[in-house]
């Protein structure tokens, strides 16, 4: 019996767009107030989806007691109450988008799960803005 499992969590964030490589100007076009110097936040939502076969002994697709615990270490540790561009390695040299934000957390969990489930991360930016990956 194939089936998907979701898990939900919460992290608060502040990040900066902008492109190094661009002027001041450019970037104050492209990103608008998402470029403030001061950085900006957000009210992050992720929702996990993972998708398999249920084990017969078990019934369970997953342990999300399991699935619960590596969300927390790999995302909300990692990223809650953080400046993303200033604390967090991975955005070192990569624009904290939403986009890219949703593609390392699922990096993240990809390298935590067995390669038997499909993983699909979706994350909120805003209750009105978010991403999916894989789309």
């Amino acid at each position: 019996m194939r089936v998907s499992a979701f898990r939900r969590a919460h992290f608060n964030a502040a990040h900066r767009l902008h492109n190094p490589k661009w002027s001041d100007e450019k970037n104050r076009e492209v990103f608008g107030l998402c470029n403030n110097p001061n950085y900006h936040g957000h009210n992050y939502e992720l929702e996990v989806k993972v998708t398999g076969e249920v084990d017969p002994e078990t019934g369970y697709l997953i342990d999300l007691g399991e699935l619960k615990q590596i969300i927390y270490e790999e995302v909300e540790q990692r990223f809650d109450h953080k400046n993303l561009n200033l604390d967090v390695p991975e955005f070192s040299d990569l624009n904290p988008t939403a986009e890219y934000i949703c593609y390392v957390i699922w990096q993240k969990l990809r390298a935590r799960l067995e390669e038997k489930y499909e993983l699909q991360v979706r994350l909120y930016e805003t209750p009105r803005n978010f991403v999916e990956y894989p789309a």
